[in-house]
């Protein structure tokens, strides 16, 4: 990556004479190799038909619901769940096709669990079905040490918590808000990308990839956004003390995140879509409170004053990104 960086600058440099600029980026190994692409196109294909399997078998039996009776469906759904398990254990958990396989009984298993409620019409709850599907797998997820697995259960998990505050409106049948629900969403996902960021420094193998991670952290970054401009806009703060209280520790909650994302992707772990992903948080959040402080008090101007505040902080996020990048790059 390194070598490829410095090509890169040698043609913005003009160090590179013109027209041999392909040559040299071919000869830093810029370009994927022809092995390479085997194997991207090879990796693709099976997880688009993995994903292409599960859901035709819905599909189907969705299709197929009058003509088929009820232990032709039940049948058909297990049967493909125990070929998906036979094929695991065919190719085995060391390779990608048998941690594919898994990762396609997972998502049979929600099929077959859908099957089961709409046959016998057992009155559960939506997140229910989200829930004991996330518990149906869980030992097949913790043995396939695939990243993908890991991010399909949390988002059942993410699933149940949505459908649950959606049909009882808060934990136990108490009455919250939404902000009750972005907060729990918050605390589950920050939780998560904690402890895969603690099993990657503890040197678990198969969890030094890169882009769970920022899956995690993009979740992470994007509810408590979202909360901050909450608390941002909260009309109720100049009338309810409670209120206002709960907005300053929201922020407060938010700066720290803030803080955090920029000391340890910046200086430990430097990752730069993170840090991207903390600027832009950052823009969206401190014009947001610009504006509601500014368009309050005054209007044409006001937007001019936000407008050019937009521009100005974008335009310093990108000089500064493009700083850490040149300064990780060396």
């Amino acid at each position: 990556m390194k070598k490829q960086t410095e090509v890169l600058d040698w043609i913005a440099a003009g160090h590179v004479a013109k027209g041999k600029e392909s040559d040299a980026l071919a000869a830093s190994g810029f370009y994927p190799s022809a092995t390479q692409w085997r194997c991207f196109i090879d990796q693709m294909l099976l997880w688009c038909g993995v994903i292409a399997l599960g859901a035709a078998m819905i599909f189907f039996l969705a299709y197929n619901w009058q003509a088929m009776g009820r232990y032709a469906k039940f049948a058909l759904a297990e049967s493909a769940i125990v070929l998906s398990l036979f094929a695991c254990w065919r190719f085995g958990l060391g390779s990608m096709v048998g941690k594919a396989s898994l990762l396609l009984a997972s998502l049979l298993v929600g099929a077959l669990l859908a099957l089961v409620g709409q046959t016998y019409q057992t009155g559960a709850d939506t997140y229910e079905l989200f829930a004991v599907w996330a518990i149906a797998i869980s030992a097949w997820v913790l043995v396939a040490q695939l990243g993908a697995l890991y991010l399909f259960w949390l988002a059942l998990v993410n699933l149940a918590v949505m459908l649950y505050f959606h049909t009882f409106g808060g934990f136990l049948g108490m009455l919250f808000s939404t902000q009750a629900q972005l907060w729990s969403l918050f605390v589950l996902n920050t939780a998560a990308l904690l402890v895969w960021e603690w099993a990657a420094w503890r040197g678990v193998p198969h969890v030094r990839e890169r882009w769970p991670v920022r899956v995690l952290i993009t979740a992470s970054g994007v509810l408590i956004t979202i909360l901050a401009l909450h608390a941002i806009f909260e009309e109720r703060y100049r009338s309810d003390y409670a209120v206002y209280l709960r907005s300053m520790t929201l922020l407060f909650v938010y700066v720290a995140w803030l803080i955090a994302g920029f000391v340890i992707y910046r200086k430990y772990l430097k990752d730069l879509f993170v840090l991207a992903g903390c600027v832009l948080s950052l823009i969206v959040s401190a014009n947001a409170l610009v504006g509601r402080i500014v368009l309050s008090h005054s209007d044409a101007p006001g937007f001019l004053l936000v407008g050019l505040l937009i521009i100005g902080s974008s335009a310093w996020g990108g000089l500064w990104l493009k700083k850490v990048a040149k300064e990780m790059s060396a």
